[in-house]
């Protein structure tokens, strides 16, 4: 029956994009159903093969062991205040590391290490998918960079993109994770495993998502061998990494006046629901349950289901984890390796804001488009989620 249920869920987005879609009659079938194949050839990979799921236990294990290598330096600045087993201070303690690992992505970034791997991938994915060399760069690096940094790397041939490759840059950011910000959901208590299988899944399931919504009917331009910007504003390495990690400090305080402002906004609306005995997290439980039914989620489960994809776009994927974080454990493991992966990615109404004032600066004359993209690929990027969580639940069952 779980079984029926996600595949019907499948279907079911795949109809809401095509709902969603500038041009149905344009919608490319065959990409369609050969990154559904690909998506599912992933998830077996890494859930289900033993060398897919001793890459993904390396990797998690690696990226985790080099997030801690930032504990020396918070120890250092904030004393006890960075020990968790003293006393529990979320700003140090869960968003401290973003410092640290910012400033060694952006070293990465300046000595072209990032940019080989994003290469190499994206010729690999835009031979796999038929896609142009661009949108599939930066389909790749939203696997490592946020949705305002991964533009950057191919700034210089934005003003000459079609509005399906611009859609996207804007679905693979909604949907994607920062790499930088990996530590603060780990913090929460999210697995770092479930991160990484969402990461993997990013690139195909954005093109696919994009080129559903905004099928390619223009021109694209031919480029054989992009070049990348790799260095940016950097003078050298010791500009990198200082400037990485002040973009990080930047990031955090974001992220903590976000939360102190949003979550009081909660509390606040609660209030007033509470006349009627009512609260936000019920609402949203309601609201998105049926997805979380079409996940083949046991029933018990589906209201928090609901409630944390409700919390994940209207508010920011932060509190989502943050809720989930504190109930994880009690889970099965495939609810909660489903849990984790559909909420994961920027896709929330502040967002759409981020991407047209981000990439708008590094190309002006696209803001218009942008701002016509960015709804629905604000909503693209939630499916992109949902459609990884559901695929990875099929793979699961097995």
């Amino acid at each position: 029956m779980r079984l029926v249920l996600s595949l019907l869920g499948i279907a079911v987005v795949l109809g809401l994009l095509w709902l969603l879609s500038w041009n149905r009659k344009a919608i490319n079938w065959k990409i369609v159903l050969k990154a559904v194949i690909v998506q599912f050839v992933l998830a077996i990979i890494i859930i289900k093969i033993p060398l897919g799921q001793k890459v993904v236990s390396v990797l998690s294990d690696g990226v985790t062991a080099v997030v801690g290598c930032g504990r020396d330096g918070l120890s250092f600045v904030f004393g006890d205040l960075a020990d968790s087993s003293k006393m529990s201070v979320f700003f140090v303690q869960s968003l401290g590391g973003v410092v640290f690992v910012s400033a060694l992505v952006e070293l990465l970034y300046y000595v072209g290490a990032l940019g080989f791997v994003v290469k190499w991938l994206g010729k690999a994915v835009g031979r796999l998918m038929g896609t142009t060399a661009v949108e599939s760069f930066v389909a790749v690096a939203n696997m490592f960079l946020g949705q305002t940094s991964s533009p950057v790397l191919v700034s210089k041939y934005i003003g000459k993109m079609t509005d399906s490759e611009i859609m996207v840059i804007l679905v693979s950011g909604m949907g994607s994770m920062e790499v930088s910000i990996l530590a603060g959901y780990a913090a929460c208590g999210i697995p770092m495993e479930y991160l990484l299988i969402a990461s993997v899944l990013v690139p195909v399931g954005s093109i696919l998502v994009a080129k559903m919504i905004l099928p390619e009917t223009q021109e694209a331009l031919s480029i054989d061998d992009v070049k990348m910007d790799n260095k940016g504003s950097n003078s050298n390495v010791i500009d990198a990494v200082v400037g990485g990690a002040s973009t990080g400090m930047s990031m955090i305080v974001g992220i903590a006046s976000s939360l102190i402002a949003v979550l009081g906004l909660v509390a606040l609306i609660n209030l007033i629901l509470g006349v009627v005995r009512l609260d936000l997290e019920t609402i949203f439980s309601y609201v998105f349950a049926p997805f979380g039914f079409l996940m083949g989620i046991d029933a018990e489960n589906i209201l928090q289901e609901g409630m944390l994809l409700g919390q994940k776009l209207a508010l920011n994927e932060f509190v989502a984890f943050g809720n989930l974080g504190t109930f994880i454990e009690s889970l099965d493991p495939r609810f909660a390796m489903i849990a984790s992966i559909s909420i994961a990615g920027f896709a929330n109404v502040s967002s759409m804001g981020i991407c047209v004032g981000g990439i708008g600066v590094l190309c002006p004359e696209k803001r218009g488009t942008l701002s016509r993209l960015v709804l629905r690929a604000m909503l693209g990027g939630m499916l992109v989620s949902i459609l990884s969580a559901m695929i990875c639940g099929i793979v699961a069952l097995f």
